[in-house]
């Protein structure tokens, strides 16, 4: 059986490449923080794939909890390992840097960045003993290129792009690939409160992405079609930033 663990797969992207990785044959250990129900209705979808899952609920920020669980899990599955990871974890706490709480700016780095620390480092050296893994990793556009008013966020993803980049150096020759994915706006909760039809006028596609897309992009990333391609960054925003 092969194993993979979805952080923040209770909705919108998360959900959608849990369930692009159930039709892959993969086993899904479906992380989530609070919304039960909703992570609930995303191991329905990945059974209706004719495969199966569990759910992880824990704060990817919350370093002992996370390992913990982890840690608890390895000792129940001596002879199997967990050989995908995608960290999706994380939130907006938008403002510009003048008007922006302390805590905003900690409680989005301490889950994206943070969590990347979190959960990838207790995953590595199984994968790295078994010769094979797959990291992905969901940064952003404004990981890329700075978007006002997400100074929080910027640095989060624009963190999560340095990290790919180095730690996919460390373990290419052991045949793990480490790579991030850059969403331009996609449709999901992350962009509730836009202006979806202005900000689609910003975007050559004209249009907002959909999670599915994402997911077939992490799908082949997750693939062997792409044990060439590792410490890279895809963008999938519709030629917003290029």
């Amino acid at each position: 059986m092969r194993y993979a663990l979805v952080t923040g797969g209770s909705r919108g992207i998360g959900r959608a490449i849990c369930v692009k990785l159930a039709q892959m044959g993969y086993h899904l250990l479906i992380n989530y923080a609070s919304n039960d129900s909703e992570a609930e209705a995303t191991l329905r979808m990945v059974r209706q794939m004719g495969q199966d899952g569990e759910l992880m609920k824990f704060d990817v920020s919350d370093r002992k909890t996370v390992t913990a669980t982890l840690e608890a899990w390895m000792e129940t599955h001596p002879d199997e390992y967990i050989e995908v990871l995608v960290n999706n974890a994380g939130i907006r706490r938008d403002n510009l840097m003048v008007f922006m709480p302390e805590e905003d700016w900690s409680r989005v780095l301490d889950i994206s960045l943070n969590g990347f620390y979190n959960v990838t480092q207790p995953l590595l050296q199984p994968m790295l003993v078994h010769k094979f893994g797959r990291i992905i990793s969901l940064a952003s556009v404004s990981g890329m290129k700075g978007l006002p008013g997400q100074a929080n966020y910027s640095a989060a993803k624009g963190g999560i792009i340095a990290a790919t980049k180095a730690l996919a150096q460390e373990v290419a020759r052991k045949n793990v690939t480490v790579n991030a994915i850059a969403p331009g706006f996609i449709k999901t909760d992350m962009v509730e409160g836009l202006d979806e039809a202005a900000l689609k006028k910003t975007i050559p596609a004209n249009r907002f992405g959909t999670p599915e897309e994402v997911a077939e992009l992490a799908g082949f990333l997750a693939s062997p079609a792409a044990a060439y391609i590792t410490g890279n960054v895809i963008a999938i925003d519709g030629g917003l930033y290029t």
